[in-house]
């Protein structure tokens, strides 16, 4: 085993958060047999205003069902893409200075994101650019916007 490789212990576990998003999305389901059950119910007695209760409850757990699908298969395509850069040894690696309480230094967070955003500018394409945008953007504490970044890389992503 090279040093690259990682340990046997580090590969048997499951990636960081899986466990949790899993307990989630039980708890969820849960949620959603419940709230079907219910607007089944409420369609089956007949009455006009409880049909279309009953309807209007059942597209709740279709809008969860469908976010719920979007956010694992947007983690899905991110993880390949993490393993694509991995592979050609281009992915992100989070080496900015801190302060002694953890905080990334915000003057060389914003170095890296101003890098990141001349790539995305000269390759709009380039999902590898958009991927490191969307670090870089986290990096600076911009959530929404790193989410965007990695929609949009995913989008280009063609494996």
């Amino acid at each position: 085993m090279t040093s690259s490789e990682p340990s046997p212990a580090t590969r048997s576990r499951p990636p960081r958060g899986l466990v949790g998003a899993l307990a989630v999305t039980g708890l969820l389901a849960i949620y959603v047999w419940a709230i079907v059950g219910r607007g089944v119910a409420m369609i089956a007695s007949g009455e006009a205003v409880l049909v279309a209760i009953g309807v209007a409850v059942l597209v709740i757990p279709l809008l969860v069902v469908g976010l719920i699908a979007r956010e694992f298969w947007l983690a899905a395509r991110v993880q390949r893409m993490a393993d694509t850069l991995a592979g050609s040894g281009e992915l992100p690696v989070d080496d900015l200075p801190r302060s002694p309480g953890g905080r990334i230094d915000r003057d060389a967070a914003d170095a890296a994101f101003a890098e990141a955003q001349r790539a995305v500018e000269a390759e709009p394409e380039s999902w590898r650019a958009w991927y490191h945008l969307a670090f870089a953007y986290d990096a600076a504490h911009d959530r929404r916007r790193a989410r965007a970044a990695l929609r949009r890389a995913s989008s280009l992503f063609s494996g």
